[in-house]
């Protein structure tokens, strides 16, 4: 196991450099919630009504009205002109197209070339982050996803509207997932939980609250549109104040790009380090490399028995906290959420078998309860994800959760139809689902306060010397070095 946590507390794992990573992961937070909602904003539905045969300035109706008020022999019964009541005066984008009755289809395929884009990407730019580095595709992506966002405001066309949604699909995930894995890999292991999620959890929290009142603010969806665009100004710079990743450079064996590397955090950081500490960190890089695969993908961990189980594991965990994972350990964590996941849906089964249980405010009860754990199991789990792959394919295999979790939303639909069979019949399904899912998470290793895998060798090691039933809540809490040599093979294995 390559020791590159200890080199970088020398040169500094919680400095300047880890701080300016730190404030850039929250800049890129902050727009990604902009860019994930605009699409909502944007194509908000207005109240609507057909303004033929009306006279200046009726009262709106009760409700939407898409067919005229007034038809006789001479009309079509097919409203030519719309009246809209913009809420508290935004003017969308479906508004100023007209996407609505006999046109909203058009929404539906732009947001299923979306989705497409999203599955096809995430495991396009995870290979591509694992081939040609971190910080050239976080600038791509977060590039094509302002760019994109912008050419939207002259795509007038279903055509362009398409293309424009697909390539923000290709790109939707990789412009903050790659972020976190370089801030993952740089960061001291002991504040990766704390630091990930200030800037994942807190200023997407923040830019998800104040998306709707910026919209308000411009009046109109293309308004708001170009204000997303302006940070297209300060992306580019990321190459100078992001240094490439370390344990990517060495799985490459790009030795002398890795030393740099160092050098750089180090100089940031105000580090003195002694040439021969470099060259001695690369020799024993070298020695840990010479059975390692050269350039291996996401099809070479499937042929390692113990990753390939901990990757479907965890691809399965993406089809259906943060302070506990430093309390209790990421295992303990995971398995505690789904299980109370779990428990909480086969409720919601139970309460909904009686017909007089089903009121709005029961069911929004259960939704928000069940909300909750989902979205703290996916949230939590992403950390996870990031520590127990290996720096080697963790984009790729990133990528794939991704894809997998968005190609689920086609299950979906399929899951909810299953109330008219029986009503409780979806919550019955998503609890054995969820239950089989907390069973097998006992089978991942534990990460906590471990350095993280470089090599396919090295994740298939981590964590071999555990059981099942071990937690880290459990044992004695030891230093990361103490842990770090437990993942050496014992004799006979």
């Amino acid at each position: 196991m390559l020791e590159v946590d200890k080199m970088l507390e020398k040169c500094g794992d919680f400095h300047r450099q880890q701080l300016i990573m730190l404030l850039l992961s929250s800049l890129i937070s902050l727009l990604s919630s902009l860019h994930s909602l605009s699409y909502s904003i944007t194509n908000t539905v207005p109240k609507h009504w057909c303004a033929d045969g009306l006279g200046s300035g009726p009262p709106p109706p009760n409700a939407d009205e898409c067919k005229p008020f007034y038809t006789n022999s001479s009309t079509s019964g097919t409203c030519k002109k719309y009246n809209y009541e913009h809420y508290m005066g935004f003017q969308s984008f479906v508004s100023e197209m007209n996407w609505i009755c006999d046109e909203k289809s058009k929404l539906s395929v732009g947001s299923s070339v979306f989705f497409a884009g999203c599955v096809i990407g995430n495991l396009v730019m995870g290979y591509f982050a694992d081939r040609l580095g971190r910080v050239p595709m976080l600038v791509f992506a977060n590039v094509m996803t302002i760019l994109s966002n912008f050419l939207t405001i002259f795509g007038m066309s279903l055509e362009l509207f398409c293309i424009y949604r697909f390539v923000i699909g290709l790109v939707f995930n990789s412009n903050f997932s790659i972020i976190r894995i370089l801030l993952v890999e740089y960061m001291r292991p002991s504040l990766r939980t704390v630091c990930v999620n200030i800037c994942y959890g807190l200023f997407l929290c923040l830019g998800m609250i104040i998306s709707p009142w910026i919209a308000i603010l411009t009046g109109s969806w293309r308004r708001f549109m170009l204000l997303e665009a302006l940070p297209i100004i300060v992306v580019p710079f990321f190459f100078y104040f992001v240094p490439e990743s370390v344990q990517w450079l060495i799985s490459r064996q790009k030795y002398d790009e890795a030393i740099e590397s160092l050098r750089r955090v180090a100089k940031t950081n105000g580090r003195q380090i002694d040439d021969s500490v470099y060259e001695e960190f690369i020799e024993d890089c070298k020695l840990s490399q010479q059975n390692t695969k050269t350039n291996p993908n996401l099809l070479h961990l499937f042929g390692m028995p113990r990753l390939r189980r901990t990757l479907l594991i965890l691809l399965f965990e993406y089809l259906t906290a943060i302070v506990l994972q430093d309390r209790i350990g990421r295992k303990t964590l995971a398995f505690t959420i789904v299980l109370i996941k779990c428990i909480s849906v086969l409720v919601e089964g139970v309460v909904f078998l009686h017909y007089a249980n089903r009121s709005p405010k029961t069911q929004l009860t259960f939704y928000v309860i069940a909300a909750f754990f989902s979205y703290l199991s996916f949230d939590s789990n992403i950390q996870y994800a990031l520590e127990v792959i290996p720096t080697c394919v963790r984009g790729q295999a990133l990528g794939s959760l991704y894809a997998i979790s968005f190609a689920s939303v086609v299950c979906e639909n399929c899951v909810l139809n299953m109330r008219k069979i029986f009503f409780p019949l979806p919550e019955i399904i998503l609890g054995v689902l969820t239950l089989l899912l907390a069973g097998l998470i006992l089978l991942l290793p534990e990460t906590l306060d471990r350095t993280l895998p470089s090599s396919l060798e090295d994740g298939e090691q981590l964590g071999i010397d555990e059981h099942w039933y071990t937690f880290r809540c459990m044992q004695k809490h030891k230093q990361p070095e103490e842990l770090d040599s437990s993942l050496a093979p014992r004799n006979g294995i």
